[in-house]
């Protein structure tokens, strides 16, 4: 135990003589996590209007030009409800995904592939908003925005338990 409680100690000492402690602004900077309800939502707002538009420009290449993915490549976005039970269960955003804000948060930290962290507020909302619109989950001029974003109920929402303070999925029958 006293190993486990020296480490975060001993990495702060710089044994190799380089770096710097980050500093508190650099570290809240560099925190991006947005829960599931809605806690850690930057300001801004968009809709699936101009994520078309953003979608085309940034995501096409990998997702294909209506979110049906590259076989093998890249996954899908769009389809796969009702597929979970099944032997070949589709996982999309629109089948598997239990929350909006998971979704805005995983383009807004990993997309697009090839330069990560790299879109503006708004185009994460906007891209969130195109791809549940392409999942009928939102409708095309549906402004999507810190304050509503976490009320948005994905087709999987209860698919999940929650268990103490991780998400578990359910076994599907």
């Amino acid at each position: 135990m006293i190993f486990g409680m020296a480490l975060p100690i001993l990495a702060q000492d710089r044994p190799f003589g380089i770096g710097r402690l980050a500093s508190a602004e650099e570290i809240a900077k560099l925190n991006l996590t947005v829960y599931p309800d809605g806690r850690g939502l930057p300001r801004g707002g968009g809709n699936a209007q101009r994520g078309a538009s953003v979608y085309k420009e940034k995501c096409a290449v990998c997702h294909n030009d209506k979110g049906e993915g590259r076989e093998a490549q890249y996954p899908a976005l769009v389809g796969g409800r009702g597929t979970l039970a099944s032997d070949k269960p589709k996982k999309t955003v629109g089948s598997f995904w239990p929350y909006a804000t998971t979704v805005f948060d995983y383009i807004r930290r990993s997309m697009p592939f090839d330069d990560p962290s790299s879109l503006s507020t708004e185009d994460v909302y906007s891209l969130t908003a195109f791809i549940l619109y392409l999942n009928g989950i939102v409708g095309e001029i549906q402004e999507l925005n810190e304050k509503n974003l976490a009320a948005v109920v994905m087709p999987n929402r209860y698919g999940f338990v929650r268990h103490t303070e991780s998400i578990i999925p359910r076994r599907h029958q």
